[in-house]
């Protein structure tokens, strides 16, 4: 909670108002509705559910969908299914997708569609989109390759804006952004706050900054909501970094969007702490986009073109929990296609999960 009160803060002080003029505030982060099972469980051989403290959400990109599992690997929640979408409305390749605070609502990044969807969990409907899917563009309401979408406190987005090379900052219910970090442009090339290089992912740490990945130049920035760069640094040995997020004050997850893949921790210095390394018979990570730490210092990722989610145990380098099947893409149950983005329910998920406790080498 300490680094979103920050953010609240961070928020008040640029001017942050609701639609009647009233001060943004934080409510208290509240568990996920409970969902009864849809489906049988459907794990891989050896998973094992205590892993993990609760519920995941796959945004499943090539099935055009996003799932709730639980730890068995039960499906306890699905959008869209037949009647969630409106006549007219689509919702295609989901590369992204995280939990509000409250859990009550859930933010959908579409990359390749060029739209940002917000998403009531009990009315399973679309409550608000930024962009215009299928058109990309720069000016209000467009956006191109928008990536690793935030709902803040007092209903602000925070995104990465891939090819035109920015940061938004958006209120939702409003068709452009209050506020634009570095320079909209088809140049992406490091040089923050002005120029970013290619930015796809801006994660939130504890103290309330954001942790920025710029895919070329293979960069990690800190960055205040104000647009002040406190720091830039190297995931060390990577070629697309994708997605840098926060274990602990000084400690850093990313993974590398390539193959074989990468995943490792690092420190602030670019300094390597640890590196996933695939034990016999298990194969090499395929184009990872997400890996996030949990609460036992595990670490959870989806494996996109492995068609897997996954959690590792860093100490053993062992897959301890599966959800999919390694490189065979379905739909059915215990099947993901391309699965792009991860997220818990809360109380556990990455934007309010408390993790000054958690170990890792």
């Amino acid at each position: 909670m300490k680094s979103l009160l920050i953010v609240a803060a961070a928020l008040l002080a640029l001017g942050g108002c609701g639609a009647n003029g009233t001060r943004v505030h934080l409510a208290a982060p509240t568990k996920a509705r409970v969902f009864h099972p849809l489906t049988r469980g459907q794990l891989a051989p050896g998973s094992d559910p205590a892993v993990l403290p609760g519920p995941v959400l796959i945004a499943d990109r090539s099935n055009n969908r996003l799932l709730i599992v639980n730890p068995k690997g039960q499906i306890i929640w699905q959008f869209p299914r037949p009647g969630d979408l409106r006549a007219g409305q689509s919702f295609r390749v989901p590369d992204d997708a995280f939990f509000s605070p409250d859990g009550k609502q859930i933010i959908a990044t579409q990359e390749d569609n060029f739209v940002i969807s917000v998403l009531n969990t009990a009315s399973r409907r679309i409550v608000y989109r930024y962009g215009k899917p299928g058109v990309p563009g720069s000016g209000p309401n467009r956006l191109w390759n928008p990536d690793d979408a935030m709902l803040l406190p007092g209903g602000w987005i925070f995104t990465a804006d891939i090819k035109n090379c920015r940061l938004l900052l958006i209120k939702i219910g409003e068709h452009r952004p209050r506020r634009i970090y570095g320079t909209t442009t088809q140049n992406c090339y490091h040089s923050p706050p002005r120029h970013w290089g290619s930015p796809n992912g801006a994660f939130p740490m504890r103290n309330g900054h954001f942790l920025v990945t710029e895919i070329n130049g293979d960069w990690v920035d800190e960055l205040t909501l104000a647009g002040t760069v406190i720091r830039s640094w190297h995931p060390p040995g990577f070629s697309y970094p994708s997605d840098s997020n926060e274990i602990r004050p000084g400690l850093y997850l990313s993974v590398d969007y390539t193959s074989p893949g990468g995943l490792e921790t690092f420190d602030r210095n670019g300094r390597l702490h640890w590196r996933y390394q695939p034990r016999p018979g298990d194969p090499p990570l395929n184009h990872p986009s997400l890996a996030t730490p949990l609460p036992n210092g595990d670490i959870l990722l989806n494996d996109d073109d492995n068609d897997r989610v996954i959690v590792i145990d860093p100490h053993t380098n062992r897959i301890v929990w599966q959800y999919g099947h390694t490189g065979q893409p379905g739909r059915a149950p215990g099947y993901l296609n391309d699965p792009d983005g991860v997220d818990l329910a809360p109380p556990h998920s990455l934007l309010i999960e408390q993790r000054t406790t958690i170990g890792h080498p």
